[in-house]
């Protein structure tokens, strides 16, 4: 036998280097393994299955130098370092399997993120699920007036009651439309063209943690839409936080709740920590955040969120 071909025969015992291993398993996530927790009104998510923990992501990071520590809070701190450098495959590690019903609206949002393995409930070779996300009276949202793809405030009272009368007038028609030319022997595949995007969809969805807290961090944010936010918020603080807690409570440290500066925004800063208001002021001049005769905020969504962040500083904006 060559020694191209020949039988790996080392094992722990053998070799120290070599660690026995056993499949990692996390209790917290094992509970509530295919328990669906509701979201919106007939929506939910369970977990199918999942791998990894954090110690896989751990163990991943210290491959390249052998076993390294192992205490318990040097296992965080080396998660929290990853997580504050931006490092990747480590959290690509664990993977995790959802089963999600969600409306087809917010199911196209959701599918945009082209990180995850799918497997999506068929409309062509099965009927369509019998239920679509209704809205209540008070939930009607208006269009935001700065933000083309956002919404801001809500309906008046008698508006939103005659809105979902036609919602559920509207939901109605379309099923009965579906289900009699399913009657008359319609393919399935035709029969459906009309349905309304808030009919529900059911997918298998997988995908490595790295890529999932991406996914949650511009899907919780307070800009998302409020549907696709209930199901990132629910999936992360009720199943991510128990499958791998170390690394939720970094991503809640140094992603969600957390603040980047610009280059424009730190010698705006830099100027403020000195003193000089003067220079942040020309300094917001030539960015175009002001006007350059009057010095008055200009529209523009920068400087907006650059006075956000001050905000939280605890910093009044100088103009």
């Amino acid at each position: 036998m060559s020694d191209q071909t020949k039988e790996y025969t080392e094992t722990p015992e053998s070799n120290p280097q070599m660690e026995s291993l056993t499949r990692p398993v996390v209790p917290a996530l094992d509970e509530v393994l295919g328990k669906p927790f509701k979201v919106l009104d007939d929506g939910f998510i369970r977990v199918i299955d999942y791998m990894g923990s954090d110690e896989s992501i751990v163990q991943a990071a210290r491959v390249s130098y052998g076993k390294g520590t192992k205490k318990v809070h040097e296992d965080r701190g080396l998660i929290r370092y990853l997580m504050r450098h931006h490092h990747t495959t480590p959290f690509e590690m664990c993977e995790i399997k959802f089963h999600v019903r969600v409306p087809m609206d917010c199911w196209r949002q959701w599918i945009r993120h082209r990180m995850a393995n799918v497997n999506e409930y068929s409309t062509r070779y099965s009927v369509a699920i019998d239920s679509a996300q209704t809205t209540s009276e008070a939930e009607w949202r208006l269009q935001a007036s700065g933000n083309r793809q956002g919404s801001g405030g809500v309906a008046g009272e008698s508006e939103g009651k005659a809105l979902t009368e036609k919602e559920r007038y509207l939901q109605s028609l379309a099923r009965e439309i579906y289900d009699e030319r399913l009657k008359m022997g319609i393919a399935r595949e035709q029969a459906r063209k009309d349905l309304p995007l808030s009919t529900y969809t059911e997918a298998y969805w997988k995908v490595d943690l790295h890529n999932l807290l991406h996914f949650l961090y511009l899907r919780m944010d307070s800009h998302a839409q409020y549907e696709i936010r209930r199901y990132a918020e629910i999936m992360g603080h009720e199943i991510v936080a128990k499958w791998c807690p170390a690394v939720w409570e970094a991503f809640m440290d140094y992603r969600v709740n957390s603040s980047s500066l610009t280059r424009l925004e730190t010698e705006v800063l830099a100027a403020l920590t000195k003193g000089d208001k003067e220079q942040a002021v020309e300094l917001a001049k030539s960015f175009n955040w002001l006007d350059k005769t009057t010095g008055e905020p200009k529209k523009n969504r920068e400087r907006a969120e650059f006075e956000d962040k001050l905000s939280g500083l605890g910093i009044k904006a100088p103009w």
